[in-house]
């Protein structure tokens, strides 16, 4: 289903409506309304923002993509705190350049981990602030997209202490529940059953497209093997796949070239000890990052959910039969594309309603070319 194409030339309706984004202050700022005013007041004044957030592997890269090339002009800013780093494509799973459609993407693999070792929530505050204001100023609307909602938090409420942490399993610190953005936030939820079976086959996939010899690499050209400490790992060092290989690289050495796992039964079993170990602790992230969004759901936010647990299922059928069918890009098409159109519309529009300029629709657009894949 398609939706209803606009006479309206898309161009002039996308234009006007987002130069509202840009719409002058000339007596409040932009964001960060005095808690006194009113919260509609609050709301008018502050930059629209798209935020797609959900578990790892549920689909937050593809369903941007999808909104970006297909229905609103959008940039599109990373939220991931490994996939700000650059190096390790592979194993932090960061959109492959060919799945981008040409969609520029912020903070995404543009920190070098040797020299900036870890970003903190605040700096990605800052960074986002600048991405957001760069966006906008091309009449663009941001996506914010990932799954550490740590960073999520930091960019997008009011008052953030970066001393504070509020997703601590013991005694969290309360949750700010005003934001300094206008944000819509849609979260992508898949059954815990259905993702962790998808995940389990995404490390399958991930190995059989080069993350050990990537892994290999890494190892060979960093310091990685002579910091021990579990306890000072930082950046790029704590990206999953990383800690759990460090013990077959430190036995056989940075490079494995005169055997291969398959080769040798002592290799073998520490690497499918290590595969283990990431399969479960993918899923045991997965877990926390739901956590998380429930956690900010409850303190106030106003999280859309999209259930793709449906897509997902026929993903996995489809697999299990190897057969080719176009039946999961039609199920993600109705469970997950369409709702997620349908809010963004009707949150961009809110703006039109505010500014009593009449209203228009967003026209649809050709659809650029099939997203084979969910990932992350």
């Amino acid at each position: 289903m398609r939706l209803p194409s606009s006479p309206i030339n898309y161009r002039h309706c996308c234009n006007k409506l987002l130069s509202l984004l840009n719409a002058p202050t000339p007596t409040k700022p932009m964001w960060a309304q005095p808690e006194t005013d009113p919260a509609s007041a609050a709301r008018q004044w502050r930059r629209k923002v798209v935020v797609i957030m959900g578990p790892t592997g549920c689909g937050k890269s593809r369903l941007s993509i999808d909104l970006a090339t297909r229905f609103f002009p959008s940039e599109i800013i990373n939220s991931d705190k490994m996939q700000v780093y650059s190096g390790l494509d592979i194993t932090t799973n960061k959109i492959p350049m060919r799945d981008r459609l040409g969609i520029p993407h912020h903070l995404l693999g543009q920190v070098d981990p040797s020299c900036h070792r870890e970003l903190s929530p605040s700096e990605f505050r800052s960074a986002a602030d600048s991405k957001i204001s760069d966006i906008v100023s091309r009449r663009k609307i941001p996506l914010v997209v990932g799954g550490s909602n740590s960073f999520i938090y930091a960019f997008a409420a009011n008052r953030f202490d970066p001393e504070s942490d509020v997703f601590r399993e013991s005694k969290p610190d309360p949750i700010c529940p005003e934001l300094r953005y206008d944000c819509c936030f849609l979260w992508v939820d898949v059954s815990t059953p259905v993702l962790n079976q998808y995940l389990d086959k995404r490390v399958d996939d991930m190995l059989d497209s080069g993350m050990f010899n990537e892994l290999e690499d890494y190892f060979a050209n960093s310091d990685s093997l002579r910091e021990s400490d579990s306890v000072t790992r930082t950046g790029l060092r704590k990206a999953i796949g990383v800690p759990e290989f460090e013990p077959y690289f430190r036995t056989f050495g940075r490079r494995t070239t005169d055997a291969s796992p398959e080769e040798d039964p002592v290799r073998r079993g520490l690497y499918d000890e290590a595969v283990r170990a990431i399969k479960d602790n993918t899923c045991q992230l997965a877990e926390r990052q739901v956590g998380k969004i429930l956690r900010l759901r409850n303190s106030g936010w106003d999280l859309r959910r999209l259930d793709a647990t449906e897509a997902f299922t026929a993903t996995m059928v489809v697999r299990g039969s190897d057969s080719a069918g176009g039946a999961p890009s039609d199920v993600w098409e109705r469970q997950v594309v369409e709702p997620s159109v349908k809010i963004v519309k009707r949150f961009l529009e809110e703006e039109t309603r505010m500014w009593r300029i009449p209203s228009f629709h967003i026209c649809s657009m050709k659809r650029v070319g099939p997203f084979l894949s969910i990932s992350k």
